[in-house]
């Protein structure tokens, strides 16, 4: 009975095989490479034809190893998010610019924000930027007395570790102005939970209408980050004998659970109440989903993000600073008049 045995994979070509094939030492070869002055243009072109002949893909591993840098970026991310999906894809864009990669790490329902940090430090990053990190000031200065952290969509009061944030106070206070534009008063807002961002973009709603003398019809119904938790609150909401007439939301995933369960029960979207959610994320653009939402533009701070960190890593900053980014009024059709005298 014949044997099968699988085929012994082709070896990956070397430069000392680039070099015996052109005729060369393994140093012209590497000078070649690396572009640097020395072969004259005959050794360049034979060499250059060689390694693309064979196929020789230089190891960028060992050669950031023998420099002792891995040029890598560790990102934290929220796996559930989908805008943390659309910073990671803006961050990588950024970080390619610098000739840095990406380590990503993610916190899921059974893995938490610590697990996920260690699984960076474990990998060789040289710097970490964290998405909306939940941790106290405390272990972010830790870390940052480690390696270059930047901490995205949170301030960090300590200034232990860089920052790049929107206003979240301004986007929400920005949502507040439109609706009241539109002759709203009732306005709810459904909350994030205990968070640090969810706290200030409840103080931003909280503050906005006690400047428009709105002070009594100020409403936080209990929320989170999710779908879930917007489903939730339209239940609570329209249990009432007066209902609001517009719903700010924590963040865009909580407006689109909202919205199901308000297109589920017949409650016309904007004539009977308006939603507005936040952070711009690819949902809120979907045509059935129409969103009215504040922008976090996502890639001005994905790219001072990553400049924060080229500028720790190659520049020699030391000190640690803040960015914090504009928001964006982003107004479509999930936002009208109110439907009567309020």
């Amino acid at each position: 009975m014949a044997i099968l045995t699988a085929q012994e994979p082709a070896r990956r070509p070397r430069l000392q095989d680039v070099a015996a094939e052109a005729g060369v030492s393994t140093a012209t070869v590497s000078l070649v490479l690396r572009g640097a002055a020395g072969p004259s243009g005959a050794t360049r072109e034979r060499v250059l034809d060689t390694a693309g002949r064979l196929g020789y893909r230089p190891d960028r591993a060992a050669s950031l190893l023998a420099r002792r840098r891995s040029r890598l970026i560790g990102v934290l991310m929220d796996v559930r998010s989908t805008f943390h999906a659309q910073l990671v894809e803006d961050v990588h864009e950024a970080a390619e610019e610098h000739g840095y990669d990406l380590v990503l790490s993610t916190v899921t329902r059974t893995r938490d924000e610590g697990r996920a940090t260690e699984t960076l430090l474990d990998s060789r990053c040289e710097a970490l930027i964290l998405l909306g990190p939940e941790a106290p000031a405390s272990r972010l200065s830790a870390l940052d007395r480690q390696l270059p952290v930047v901490a995205v969509g949170r301030a960090v009061p300590s200034a232990g570790v860089d920052v790049v944030r929107v206003a979240d106070e301004e986007g929400v206070a920005q949502a507040v102005d439109h609706l009241l534009g539109l002759g709203h008063r009732r306005i709810a807002h459904v909350d994030g939970g205990p968070g640090v961002i969810a706290a200030g973009r409840r103080r931003g709603y909280q503050r906005a209408m006690r400047r428009h003398r709105l002070g009594s019809h100020v409403q936080v119904v209990a929320g989170d980050h999710g779908e879930a938790s917007g489903a939730r609150a339209a239940r609570t909401l329209f249990a009432s004998d007066t209902p609001p007439t517009a719903i700010i939301t924590y963040n865009d995933a909580s407006a689109v659970g909202l919205l199901d369960v308000l297109l589920r029960t017949g409650v016309d979207v904007p004539g009977r109440v308006s939603v507005v959610g936040y952070d711009d994320s690819p949902l809120s653009r979907l045509a059935h989903v129409d969103l009215t939402t504040v922008s976090q533009e996502s890639r001005e701070q994905m790219r001072h993000a990553v400049v924060a960190v080229v500028e720790r890593l190659d520049g020699g900053r030391t000190e640690h600073r803040e960015v914090v980014v504009p928001p964006r009024l982003v107004v479509r059709g999930t936002t009208g008049p109110p439907p009567g005298p309020d």
